[in-house]
């Protein structure tokens, strides 16, 4: 770790105006970004006395190596630059507010030709209505369930709606009237599309319309003696009812706001927020933070603001009129400018001082403090057991610095086929699955594990040499742009973050962010394999110079660690947590590699007959099978059929007919006699 005096600038350096600062580690790697009034008097502090510091910023102040800053012409263009530098280089040591679990929404697909309600978690789409968010899930679900006995909008997968237009025949719920079946005609994408809009209009709360229509429709059925009609209608308005009762009123109707509330201490904090459309309570969210700067309340209170809704900056309707917060945020008039801005509309930011809107924050508020001691009581555990393992495992490896930073690398493969491999990361005990990494191996290094193990090894630590050395690399190199290069079966590295249980990419990240990944080493390699493998894992550093890097093995038979240059493993008792640690990277990097190895085995599987015809790209081939829907059927297409094909001209017609003719059917083998073997003439 540096030492501040080392790298602390001259007092007369530092301009007095507003500004936004970044801290370095040794690395390069931006760890802290900040913004001040007076940059001068901020970036001070922080060298004044280290021991006057909490341990986070302290910690911080040590890590970093250099410490940089931006002069602005506004505290407002501070707040702006903060949060967009925050967004981009993802400090390990500012607070960012983690939700302590993914919060469901019901959302409508208003962008699709038959929208579709559904529940959905993660980021937010284009064109898409989201209510919420709710919690329970239960809730959502029966949400759902009650409301599309009233208005039956579609809410099966795509898959399940293409399989009914084939067929002709609505799934279940077309049957019992849960949906209106626009699969199979029963209603045209305009009226489904308007019931959609009702479904969307009620949940936002304008629900007492509804209501009385379904009631003078009663009436009607009741005035005209058509009681079944009366039955089912008296029954949707008690789902309606249901529904709309099961969110408490708790302010008048017309009221919109946001109400936060924090308890904290001395190192975290923990917010709460209930979210009031319509004077119900339509969803709650949590939060806790590890506090890194002794900051007070409103400068809490501003960090939560700007990390809310400026997740939320794309669609309007996540800002509400009315924010209500513990204290007014620090920079407050500069917030309400910023925020303003997002909405387009006006928005106050006030502390509720006596009513309804007080009480409910004081709900909001023991919300926010039983989150706080339930955390701390179950990350208390948590600390103390990784600190313990990290430290266990320096000592037993007899290493000189701290475990920050631990990569795990493991190669999967069929018999020498589809060989891949798979880099796991560890930060202070956690999995960064942002930093995954995959890798495709071929060739000559694709002939054993050792040599797969020293092809990524080297690769991976070549791209630290590079990035270290500020070297730029294009599109082809080892280290691709994430947003835009695909699988490079040739060996570059696959430079995409890990996915979710559903697919979707966990958190996004930007190029300049990518660039310096790579750039930042660990302290400590794990290898999934004994003595061969670490040798090789040795051998590609040392082959690129780097000394500073330690690599060890663990062998799955024993569970023993082994330690390059040494005969004998180290061996760790069975009960150890920093065995168990070892074992818990050891067995992700594995599953990460399978999965992988897995997705590559399955598209190697679908090459066929149409990858061998000459000329024809893949989205031709994709509209070939669009078109036909099976290699046999485009085999018996005839020439004219074949130009009914988007992109298909005459020359490429007829080379896809000849490349795909049927050779001859051989002459039939002749009959034989079982008993004698003699050939039966006809």
């Amino acid at each position: 770790m540096a030492n501040p005096v080392t790298y602390r600038p001259k007092t007369g350096e530092i301009p007095l105006d507003p500004g936004v600062y970044r801290f370095r580690d040794e690395h390069g790697r931006v760890i802290y970004v900040g913004k001040a009034k007076n940059l001068r008097s901020r970036l001070n502090s922080y060298f004044a006395n280290p021991q006057g510091l909490l341990p986070k910023t302290r910690s911080m102040v040590f890590t970093a190596a250099s410490v940089e800053w931006t002069v602005v012409g506004s505290e407002l263009e501070a707040l702006q630059l903060e949060y967009t530098w925050i967004k981009e280089f993802d400090p390990r040591f500012n607070i960012m507010f983690r939700d302590d679990k993914s919060y469901p929404y019901l959302a409508v697909t208003m962008g699709e030709k038959y929208p579709r309600v559904q529940v959905m978690r993660g980021d937010k789409r284009k064109d898409t209505r989201y209510f919420g968010p709710f919690y329970p899930a239960k809730a959502i679900r029966e949400t759902v369930d009650t409301m599309i006995r009233v208005f039956p909008v579609r809410t099966c997968s795509s898959g399940v709606f293409k399989r009914a237009e084939r067929s002709g025949r609505p799934c279940l719920l077309g049957y019992i009237d849960k949906c209106s079946a626009p699969c199979v005609g029963r209603i045209s994408p305009d009226d489904h599309r308007a019931l959609a809009r009702d479904f969307c209009d009620f949940m936002a709360g304008d629900s007492k319309k509804f209501i009385s229509s379904l009631e003078r429709k009663m009436g009607e059925a009741v005035a005209e003696l058509d009681f079944e009609a009366a039955a089912r209608l008296r029954d949707d308005i008690a789902a309606l009812r249901r529904v709309f009762e099961r969110n408490t009123v708790v302010l008048s109707e017309d009221t919109d706001a946001d109400i936060f509330a924090l308890r904290e201490d001395e190192l975290e904090a923990a917010a709460q927020v209930f979210h009031v459309r319509g004077g119900r309570i339509r969803g709650q969210r949590g939060w806790v933070v590890e506090k890194v700067e002794d900051m007070d309340t409103a400068d809490l209170v501003e960090h939560l603001l700007q990390q809310v809704y400026g997740e939320g900056s794309s669609s309007n309707e996540e800002i509400p009129r009315e924010v209500l917060v513990p204290v007014l945020p620090s920079n407050g008039e500069q917030m309400l400018e910023w925020l303003r801005g997002l909405r387009g509309g006006r928005v106050d930011i006030r502390v509720p001082q006596r009513g309804d809107k007080a009480t409910l924050m004081g709900t909001v508020e023991q919300n926010a403090a039983d989150a706080l001691r339930l955390h701390k009581s179950r990350r208390a555990g948590d600390i103390t057991t990784r600190s313990a393992a990290l430290q266990e495992l320096q000592e037993a490896l007899d290493l000189p610095q701290p475990l920050m930073r631990i990569e795990c690398f493991d190669i999967s493969h069929v018999q020498g086929t589809n060989v891949v491999a798979s880099m796991v990361v560890v930060e202070d005990g956690l999995p960064r699955k942002s930093e995954y990494r995959k890798f495709s191996i071929t060739g000559d290094a694709a002939r054993d594990d050792t040599a797969s193990m020293y092809d990524v090894i080297h690769r991976r630590f070549r791209n630290y040499l590079a990035g270290k050395a500020g070297e730029q690399r294009d599109a082809a190199a080892d280290l691709p742009d994430p947003e835009t290069d695909p699988v490079d079966d040739a060996g570059s590295v696959l430079d995409h973050p890990e996915v979710d249980g559903a697919g979707e990419p966990m958190r996004d990240t930007t190029t300049a962010v990518t660039r310096n990944r790579f750039a930042y080493p660990p302290s400590l390699v794990v290898v999934d394999g004994g003595p061969p493998q670490v040798a090789a894992a040795a051998r590609a550093l040392e082959d690129l110079g780097i000394d500073d890097v330690y690599v060890v093995g663990l062998a799955k038979r024993l569970e023993e660690v082994w330690v390059q240059d040494s005969e004998f493993p180290v061996i760790l008792p069975r009960a150890s947590e920093g065995l168990f640690m070892l074992q818990r990277i050891r067995d992700e990097a594995h599953r990460f590699a399978i999965t992988f190895h897995r997705q590559k085995r399955g598209k190697s599987m679908t090459a066929s007959a149409l990858d061998e015809v000459p000329g024809l790209g893949p989205a031709k081939r994709k509209s070939l099978l669009k078109h036909f829907g099976s290699v046999k059927k485009i085999r018996a297409a005839s020439v004219d059929e074949l130009l009914a094909v988007p992109g298909i001209g005459p020359a490429l017609a007829e080379t896809v007919r000849s490349s795909l003719a049927v050779e001859p059917d051989h002459a039939p083998a002749p009959a034989v006699n079982m008993a004698t073997g003699e050939i039966i003439e006809d």
